[in-house]
């Protein structure tokens, strides 16, 4: 009525009268505005929101004692005559306790089907829905011997005169019966599948695809019937016999290539079945493998997808650019037709056409960026979209198709938007930065400065860690981004909450950082970390900073002097590392060490002289520095492998050999071949293979075994006695373990032996 108001055409001025606006109206004060009307409807929405939130819900303090004393009325059938929304209202409770999780005893389940099949007296088209959907929805957890009470009622609807009742009955027998109940109504199943209602020929069809689970012997004899179906008026009752024909056909490869090409001549109008049809061309294409256009079917499917792209119907025209995009082996020139139908609905005003073009131009830009080059413009449009999934595929996809020019543009366009985006969004787009920055490694500062800049943005933890992760992997394959984006990542610790990121950055910079230009300008970086940040993060800095003093001896008096302060630290783990520490570098920690009496803050008075000559001391190095310089030389399974092997050494009375990684059994976790059977008592693990050659005073001897192989079968595994080799590598010898198998039960070998000999030189 507002609107017509507004509309309503004007009187005739009067001569010598000037024509006003309604909006030069509305400044005089009289007449409608538009904004007037908003403002009114903004507050009428409010008004019924409120009302709405106020209201409670009628089935929030439902019981279902007092539900099921209610369904006792479905014995009246007068209540059930001239009541049927009371009816109904009482079967939506029932609904409710059902699907809030309030299971109902079997007598109570008995008790409620009985008196629903008394509900079939009405007529009533909706209560007769309720009564269908209740009975589909509670079947398949009741008592199968309950099921019965209803079937009889069912199949008398599947013979009525109304379609409606047809229709549903069908559709909640097929959810009831099992492959003993389906020979009593497949007659009239087939009836339904040919009949000229479409939405009984739906219903029938629809139970055919789930009775083919159960029942494919009985359901595959409904081919004919399916098939007349298939040339139905109707785009639904097309689209499901379809569907159930390829079900039908499945395994017959030869079949469905019948069907697929006979259906590609144009018998099917229904866009939603030439959907389908476009999928299983897909299907059909891609399993036969190697290029799709090298063979006879793939130009076939090739040349209907392509008129498919002039199909009425925008699924259609997008199913058929989707699938041509993913057809194996594909060309960059056979893809045109397709990204220009993909390119032209970039700019529909519909977002589900936009963002369905987006990802399949997303997934093109993947292996073929140069094919969507051409779209750019359009994409970059889209980039100020109000969607914001349409948005980031536009600009991952750009990023993976822009070139290196047009990188500066991009990185401003992004940082408008980036801070209105979700994580999971954020963490696509920086993923595609990092590859356009490999693409171009020339504008590596453009790029990890933007990335660096939001390393100090809000943001979760996998989003951060995607970053850390992006600079990380382009410090390792650009060098020249590796003084930059390690100090990104120091200024990034300084507040960061993440122990994670915070640990694994700290590991980064021990490692590169000594090799830096000025490697000194990291030590407050992770000094700080000492002071202010978790156990965990402290624990890491100490270790960090024994790097810097073991590889850079200017610097290992002054970070000896930082690592003394954590003697007296309140974690354990944080005083450990920090002895442990400053032992590898022949430190006393006993001298200079703060007293029981001092301060925890005090200071000693500070010389410069003293200073000058700890900073030219060269201070021994222990042997064991390597231990923090060079990763461990196995890990840390085979290290507990092996030291448990060791604990089995030490245990004879020769204890001769020293705790050391170079003393430590080497673990080999190589397994055998599966498909060699080797039997139980000979296929033993290495590292019980090793333990045991300690267990033997005569081997113990020959030293450390470096290595032992996986058994070698010497036999085959079918004879009667199986024969297999390990070999045990040690510094000067070699030890050859042989496991013989007797197969036999009757036999027993005895004063067994071998005769090794030995091909070329030794």
């Amino acid at each position: 009525y507002l609107f017509l108001s507004y509309y309503l055409p004007p009187k005739a001025p009067l001569r010598g009268t000037k024509m006003t606006s309604p909006l030069e109206q509305a400044d005089d004060g009289g007449g409608l505005t538009i904004s007037s009307m908003v403002k009114e409807f903004q507050g009428l929405k409010d008004k019924f929101k409120r009302e709405d939130a106020d209201s409670p819900s009628p089935f929030s303090d439902l019981e279902k004692a007092t539900v099921l004393q209610e369904c006792r009325v479905f014995s009246d059938s007068k209540v059930v005559t001239e009541s049927p929304r009371k009816c109904s209202q009482l079967i939506t409770k029932l609904l409710h306790i059902v699907t809030q999780g309030d299971a109902m005893s079997s007598s109570e389940v008995t008790e409620v089907f009985f008196g629903v099949t008394k509900l079939f007296q009405s007529s009533d088209a909706s209560l007769r829905r309720m009564i269908y959907f209740f009975i589909k929805e509670v079947a398949e957890t009741c008592n199968p011997d309950d099921i019965i009470i209803v079937t009889s009622s069912l199949t008398k609807d599947m013979n009525s005169k109304e379609d409606l009742f047809r229709a549903n009955s069908i559709r909640v027998l097929a959810k009831m019966i099992d492959a003993t109940m389906l020979g009593a109504i497949e007659r009239y199943i087939k009836q339904a599948i040919v009949d000229r209602n479409a939405m009984v020929s739906s219903s029938a069809l629809v139970a055919g695809t789930h009775l083919i689970r159960g029942s494919p012997d009985v359901v595959r004899r409904w081919v004919n019937e399916v098939q007349e179906a298939l040339h139905s008026s109707s785009d639904m009752v097309q689209f499901h016999a379809l569907s159930l024909l390829y079900e039908i056909k499945q395994h017959d490869r030869l079949a469905i290539s019948k069907l697929v090409t006979k259906l590609t001549r144009g018998t099917i109008s229904s866009p939603l079945a030439t959907c389908l049809l476009i999928r299983y061309i897909t299907t059909i294409v891609r399993d036969s493998g190697g290029n799709a256009l090298a063979s006879a079917t793939g130009r076939a499917a090739y040349q209907f997808l392509e008129l498919s792209l002039r199909h009425r119907s925008e699924a259609v025209i997008y199913e058929a650019a989707k699938a041509l995009c993913n057809l194996p082996g594909i060309e960059e020139r056979d893809l045109g037709p397709a990204v220009a139908v993909l390119q032209l609905f970039l700019s529909s005003p519909k977002s589900t056409l936009r963002l369905a073009a987006m990802r399949a131009l997303s997934s093109v830009a993947i292996a073929k960026p140069s094919a969507v080059i051409k779209c750019n413009d359009d994409m970059e449009s889209l980039i100020a979209d109000n969607n914001r999934s349409i948005a980031t595929f536009a600009i991952t996809t750009l990023l993976k198709t822009g070139s290196e020019s047009s990188v500066d543009r991009l990185m401003k366009q992004i940082s408008s938007f980036m801070n209105e985006i979700a994580d999971e969004f954020k963490i696509v787009v920086v993923t595609a930065i990092r590859e356009l920055c490999l693409k171009y490694p020339l504008k590596h500062r453009v790029l990890v400065g933007f990335l660096a800049n939001f390393l100090r943005e809000e943001g979760g933890f996998e989003f951060k860690k995607a970053i850390v992760d992006a600079i990380i992997a382009l410090m390792c394959v650009i060098s020249e981004t590796k003084e930059s984006s390690l100090f990104h990542l120091c200024e990034f610790i300084e507040d960061c909450e993440f122990t994670a990121l915070s640990t694994q950055i700290l590991h980064l910079v021990g490692i590169v950082g000594p090799t830096t230009v000025a490697p000194a300008r990291y030590i407050r970086f992770v000094y700080n970390r000492v002071i202010l940040e978790n156990a965990a993060v402290r624990a890491a800095a100490i270790t960090t900073l024994a790097k810097f003093a073991a590889r850079l001896p200017a610097l290992q008096a002054s970070v000896s002097v930082l690592l003394r302060r954590s003697l007296r630290d309140e974690d354990d783990e944080v005083r450990d590392r920090a002895t442990v520490a400053l032992r590898l570098l022949g430190e006393n920690i006993t001298k200079d060490a703060p007293g029981d009496g001092e301060a925890e803050g005090s200071q000693r008075p500070f010389r410069q002289d003293a200073l000058a000559a700890d900073s030219t001391r060269d201070l021994p190095l222990q042997p064991e520095i390597h231990l923090l310089l060079e990763p461990l030389p196995m890990s840390f399974a085979q290290l507990s492998a092996a030291l448990k092997e060791f604990e089995v050494a030490g245990s004879r009375e020769d204890d001769a050999l020293a705790l050391s990684l170079t003393t430590l059994p080497v673990v080999d976790y190589t397994r055998p071949s599966s498909q060699s059977a080797v039997p139980a008592s000979a296929s033993l693990s290495s590292s019980n293979d090793s333990a045991e050659l300690y267990k033997i005073p005569e081997l113990a001897t020959l030293g450390r075994v470096h290595s032992s192989t996986s058994p070698i079968q010497l036999t085959e595994s079918e004879t009667e006695y199986v024969v297999s080799c390990i070999k045990h590598i040690m510094s000067e010898h070699v030890v050859l373990e042989f496991a013989i198998t007797n197969t036999i039960s009757d036999q027993l070998l005895v004063d067994a032996c071998q005769n090794c000999s030995v091909r070329g030189k030794m």
